[in-house]
């Protein structure tokens, strides 16, 4: 029986291109592209005007990091609406996503920094501390690991592990273009003679080597940046990492696998791509919202050390004071 069934050769073609798709489209297909695109639109424009807040009213030392990691949702969200609305881009428009992301790592680690005060004022304030490396994505397993002093070098160390993904991740993607264009890349092929898949390996692994860092420093000053709502932000980026990567490459294998069916005029793997793109911009839509909440917003300048001091005497001073 399976034998006599036909496959719609478009199940078998390339993504169709931009006008295809607007030819096809039914009712319920325009509402839900027109939607989403207005979903997409909104979430640029209000990045757009936070970006004018913040140059106004945010202190200059802090500008550059908080516009770079408040563009991660709305740039992937764009991004993914323009795959949406052309299949045959969405190679491009992921590898865009991801480099944009690669920064905002980066971005984000040096916005906790500055948070504090910078790295002068980081090292003076933590500088009698030491850091907790035991922590994921890498190493929240080994607490045998012991803790590290907090200097210039080690604070180096820190940005390096960062800096270094956002780098590598923008020349693995123009070199994955290169070979894209000689015929040599292919997003679909897994063998292990391919390309495809020891650059996605590579990635990988500095994407976990860079994320470790933001951990260990968020670890460290969760409790001094609290007033400034860190948590709720950590908790924001953490969650554009989840969707952007891990549920995108989630649904691309099950394409991959023909677990999901293929609707003409989009195969399998096309249909794949279209509902991550799909759930991308309205997930993206929400989290431009609720970081606009967080990050558009004055805050009170934190305690210098010498009152965290002072505060520490007085606590030790009255438990002292109590045992006695």
């Amino acid at each position: 029986m399976d034998g006599n069934r036909t496959i719609d050769p478009s199940c078998s073609e390339k993504p169709p291109v931009a006008i295809d798709i607007i030819l096809q489209l039914d009712i319920f297909g325009i509402i839900l592209f027109s939607v989403l695109t207005f979903m997409a639109a909104v979430s640029m424009l209000v990045y757009i005007e936070e970006c004018w807040y913040v140059y106004r009213k945010i202190p200059s030392h802090k500008k550059s990091a908080i516009i770079w990691v408040n563009g991660a949702a709305p740039v992937i969200g764009t991004m993914s609406c323009l795959g949406m609305w052309i299949p045959r881009a969405t190679m491009f428009t992921d590898m865009t996503s991801a480099c944009y992301f690669a920064i905002v790592v980066f971005k984000f680690l040096v916005l906790m920094i500055e948070e504090v005060g910078g790295d002068e004022a980081f090292l003076r304030r933590a500088g009698r501390n030491k850091l907790k490396i035991s922590t994921g994505p890498c190493c929240c397993c080994c607490l045998c690991l012991p803790h590290v002093n907090i200097t210039r070098r080690s604070l180096f160390l820190l940005k390096l592990g960062s800096f270094q993904f956002a780098l590598m991740k923008v020349v693995f993607t123009i070199l994955s273009v290169i070979l894209w264009t000689n015929g040599n890349f292919d997003v679909t092929d897994t063998a292990v003679s391919g390309v495809s898949i020891w650059i996605s390996l590579g990635v990988g692994v500095l994407t976990i080597i860079a994320l470790w860092p933001v951990a260990i420093m968020f670890m460290h000053l969760r409790t001094v940046l609290r007033s400034l709502k860190i948590i709720p932000k950590y908790a924001m980026y953490q969650l554009v990492l989840v969707l952007s990567q891990l549920q995108s490459a989630i649904i691309n294998i099950l394409a991959m696998m023909g677990t999901i069916a293929c609707t003409p005029p989009y195969s399998s793997q096309a249909r794949g791509y279209l509902m991550s793109q799909q759930l991308l911009i309205l997930e993206m839509f929400i989290i431009t919202l609720v970081t606009r909440m967080l990050y558009r917003r004055q805050y009170e300048p934190l305690p210098d050390d010498e009152h965290d001091d002072d505060h520490t005497k007085m606590v030790l001073s009255g438990e002292n004071s109590g045992i006695a």
